[in-house]
């Protein structure tokens, strides 16, 4: 990329090793200004005194976005009224998580009227795509620099040492044995120890969850209330989206709810282990499947389910701002309608059971579906149904005897 074009880059910052280099990379190769930006989408304590930090290590401005609300309104409730499941099991908190920071990122390259945007994705992963496809339909125009693409830095060791000679403040502790990535959905855990199939994850690992034979001996009961396919409370309180996700990490993370060790196809080609803490994610998706199950009829549901994979891969694939994605949310917001009721659950040790099931406008009908004496149901009925229902099986054997 040439240099002389490079007049102003806004930087993705967290304040980790990564982007602290980057910040002082950017700046040095292209000689240019440098803008800080992190989207808070839930990271927590990570946050703390990392304007100061980000000016330290050269930058001319930094911003801190408080996209929580947006990250639960915007991206996970439409995965939830989806079900949308990575191969049936990854819950996409860092595939929801990166478009929603690519967003910001891109309102502060408008904002500061930026030529350029840089982000820390490595060449392995699945966030390059993701970043990159973002700032593609939002800033086209925008160049982007990806380090991890183009500097000779290959390793955490080279990471400190760049960082050591131009006097960048890194907190230098023992490497982790393995790479973390949290927010509010999830925190994920990749590489490093995880990367041997034959070696079980160490349980000092992990952060929202605790192991679930150490779960309490009591059963924790929690109701959840939909409206319109949103989860709007819990144990008949309303809280607003945020408090809802962070309540519902607390409540199923004690009772050892939430965890997924599975081997993915990452979208650039190789398989990869991931380890992830998802508990309100856990709780959400059971409590939606199981109003689904009465308040949307058959074909519409078999239909929908038949999306919800489609819907995941999408997401995973970095293609949220796409017109397909858009068109698959009218049809699943359509679903929704009836989504009203609420959903009784019982958490015990890493297990989740339905207690009771109730929406407004409720499909199932007690007196239809009994085994006793009703008048509803004329089973002479099903004599001309199965006829017709068998009639092309029926010629198939006849002719091809």
């Amino acid at each position: 990329m040439a240099r002389e074009n490079i007049k102003k880059v806004v930087v993705a910052y967290s304040g980790g090793l990564d982007t602290s280099v980057i910040l002082s990379w950017v700046r040095e190769r292209y000689n240019c200004e440098v803008v800080a930006c992190c989207v808070d989408v839930g990271q927590g304590k990570e946050l703390k005194g990392l304007n100061e930090k980000a000016k330290s290590t050269g930058a001319s401005k930094s911003y801190i976005v408080d996209a929580k609300e947006e990250f639960v309104t915007d991206y996970i409730y439409p995965a939830i009224k989806a079900e949308a499941l990575y191969e049936d099991r990854y819950y996409l908190g860092t595939a929801l998580a990166r478009p929603v920071i690519a967003k910001k990122i891109a309102d502060i390259v408008k904002k500061e009227k930026a030529d350029t945007v840089c982000h820390g994705a490595t060449g392995k992963g699945n966030d390059q795509v993701r970043f990159e496809l973002a700032f593609k339909a939002l800033i086209p125009d925008v160049k982007i620099i990806a380090p991890w693409r183009e500097w000779e830095i290959r390793s955490r060791e080279d990471a400190i040492s760049y960082a050591k000679k131009r006097n960048i403040s890194v907190p230098v502790t023992k490497s982790k044995p393995y790479s973390s990535d949290a927010n509010l959905w999830h925190v994920s855990y990749e590489g490093g120890i995880l990367e041997d199939l034959s070696k079980c994850y160490d349980e000092s690992m992990f952060r929202m969850t605790v192991c679930p034979e150490k779960a309490t001996n009591k059963s924790a009961y929690i109701t959840i209330d939909f409206e319109k396919g949103i989860p709007v409370s819990v144990n008949n309180k309303k809280l607003k989206p945020v408090e809802l996700i962070t309540k519902l990490n607390e409540i199923a993370g004690a009772n050892g709810i939430g965890r997924v060790d599975i081997i993915e196809n990452r979208l650039v080609g190789m398989k990869s282990r991931g380890v992830y803490e998802s508990p309100a994610a856990a709780v959400l998706y059971t409590a939606h499947k199981e109003l689904e199950s009465i308040a949307i009829d058959r074909d519409t549901l078999h239909f929908k389910q038949s999306l919800s994979s489609k819907y995941a891969e999408i997401a995973y694939y970095g293609l949220w701002f796409s017109p397909l994605r858009e068109a698959l949310d009218a049809f699943i917001n359509n679903t929704q309608e009836y989504m009203t009721g609420s959903v009784r659950l019982k958490l015990y040790k890493g297990n989740i059971t339905t207690v009771s099931r109730i929406a407004k406008n409720s499909l199932y009908s007690e007196k239809l579906a009994t085994f006793e004496k009703d008048e509803t149901y004329n089973h002479k009925d099903a004599e001309g149904f199965i006829n017709l229902w068998g009639l092309p099986t029926k010629v198939q054997a006849m002719l091809r005897k």
